[in-house]
């Protein structure tokens, strides 16, 4: 019946996974993909590569410490924007697929380490799990992240099975592209060095270390030639980082504490679909305890219920390097190793930790989903093909796409083809007034539609202030906004102004600024 399975079943339900997790990911993606201003910066960096040819060693700015990344993600889009014609969708479609081939792996890993019967299982909760799909439907570095960091894993998976050299450099590669990707990356060179160090035969293996460590040079070779080139800036920033012991440092229990909450929130909101911390703030008292007493006790029966075979085997054998890599308990290890070793790094930052830094671990709860359900399965089919269809109809009841689409492209490209039309088709200035937004979305379209506002220089670069135009055209996104004497530099530099027009378009509101001509000038005017 298995052999049967595996020949003609299998291949099926497999595909037909894939087929729908690459629609949830895919499905209107231009109207639900993000596209602000980080997202205008990453195509803008990305058009000049392939349109101008100015290629770079340096990647996006990472979200804490004022130090930049590598750029093997721009390199990764460049294709995609190129077959989409420089539509920022086609990079999203790039992470759609990266996300889709994901669900595939999680397939291959999890038969290799368990079962068939695991490895569809656990691919389907993981192609159809909300919290996934909401990161495999925008371009962004750290979207892909769960694909390298599986990757690392099945491949340390091979080299401690086969202790196969090139499986070391290959994984040393992997970690070099993870950490250009996100440096939370770190934490899966961690959990890799551990790997090793808990191999016997490994440990005492230097030829791995040295091809480990020469496949971390390879795939981190793009920003370290930036780095040769530059003094080692941004290494010198990280470390000053790490060292300074304000966002980073150890406290024993509240190390305990937030790995414990790192280990919840994952299996939480992958699985059972709790809201972030916000969303909950923001509901009723009854609903929201409701999610803060059943959840826990939900993910404390699912960890158990994973982790049962290992404490059972512990109890009866002990714990020894020979009963821990016993053949039917070390995969259950190797996960555990996996979510508690970067977890317990986690542990050690003190700064908001944010649903993305998790993209390292995103294959775990899916994977262990997966053996929890085929346990059940082998001893009851009904029961865990109910479990299948309850949890999978649980999933896709929260599917990010219900929601009315944000639309941010369009809103992006209309707002932009607005400005354009308010100049005139005469040279402008442009800046935006926003909270938290940069104004790189609005000159990415600037850009390709060859209409690019002169950036005002400060005088020491211009004394003459030909680059100060005789509009300046102004996006306000704030609800409440006085363009006139705001200090940003943009519009500050343009000197004296009047508000010549404005128009409410889309969620902004456009205003055009001229030079301010005075009170005579305009009651001449006015005559």
């Amino acid at each position: 019946m298995l052999e049967r399975y595996r020949r003609y079943y299998l291949p099926v339900i497999l595909i037909l996974i894939i087929m729908v997790a690459f629609f949830m990911r895919v499905y209107r993606a231009s109207d639900y993909m993000t596209f602000l201003g980080d997202e205008g910066r990453d195509v803008m960096v990305v058009k000049r590569m392939i349109v101008d040819g100015k290629f770079t060693l340096l990647g996006p700015t990472a979200s804490v410490g004022g130090f930049f990344m590598g750029p093997v993600y721009y390199y990764f889009m460049a294709p995609f924007l190129w077959l989409s014609r420089l539509d920022p969708v086609g990079p999203a479609i790039g992470v759609a697929l990266v996300g889709t081939v994901t669900v595939y792996l999680v397939y291959v890993s999890t038969s290799a380490l368990f079962s068939p019967v695991a490895g569809v299982v656990a691919s389907l909760i993981y192609a159809l799990s909300p919290i996934v799909i909401a990161y495999s439907r925008s371009s962004w570095n750290p979207n892909i992240v769960p694909f390298v960091s599986l990757l690392l894993v099945m491949v340390t998976m091979y080299l401690w099975s086969k202790r196969d050299l090139k499986f070391s450099l290959i994984a040393g590669v992997l970690i070099g592209i993870g950490i250009q990707l996100h440096y939370v990356f770190l934490f899966m060179a961690g959990w890799y060095g551990m790997m090793i160090l808990f191999h016997s035969a490994l440990r005492t293996n230097w030829k791995i270390y040295a091809a480990s460590i020469g496949g971390g040079l390879i795939g981190f070779s793009p920003f370290l030639l930036f780095e040769i080139r530059h003094g080692f800036s941004n290494i010198k920033a990280i470390v000053a980082f790490l060292s300074s012991g304000k966002d980073t440092g150890f406290d024993g229990v509240q190390a305990l504490v937030t790995s414990a909450s790192v280990i919840y929130r994952l299996v939480s909101r992958e699985l059972f679909r709790i809201p972030d911390t916000a969303m909950l703030l923001a509901m009723d008292p009854n609903p929201r305890l409701l999610w803060n007493t059943i959840t826990p006790i939900l993910v404390i029966i699912f960890l158990i219920g994973f982790f049962w075979p290992l404490i059972l085997h512990v109890r009866k054998n002990g714990v020894s390097h020979k009963s821990l890599t016993d053949k039917v308990v070390w995969p259950y290890l190797f996960i555990a190793s996996w979510i508690i070793i970067p977890s317990f790094i986690f542990g050690l930052y003190r700064k908001p930790i944010y649903d993305y830094y998790l993209g390292i671990i995103f294959p775990i709860p899916a994977i262990m989903a997966g053996v929890v359900i085929s346990k059940v399965f082998s001893k009851n089919r009904i029961v865990g093909a109910l479990m299948v269809v309850v949890m999978g109809s649980y999933l896709l009841a929260g599917m990010p796409f219900l929601n009315e689409p944000n639309r941010q492209l369009l809103q992006a490209k209309t707002i932009s083809a607005a400005v354009l039309e308010h100049t005139g088709g005469k040279p402008y200035n442009f800046a935006l007034l926003a909270g938290a937004n940069s104004d790189h979305a609005y000159r990415y379209f600037f850009e390709i539609w060859n209409r690019a506002p002169i950036t005002i220089e400060y005088e020491g670069v211009d004394p003459e202030r030909k680059t100060v135009t005789d509009q300046l055209l102004v996006v306000c996104e704030d609800k409440t906004c006085q363009p006139i004497g705001h200090p940003l530099w943009e519009i500050a530099g343009f000197g004296q102004a009047e508000v010549a027009g404005q128009w409410d378009v889309s969620v902004v509101r456009i205003y055009r600024l001229v030079p301010y001509r005075g009170a005579d000038t305009m009651e001449k005017e006015q005559k």
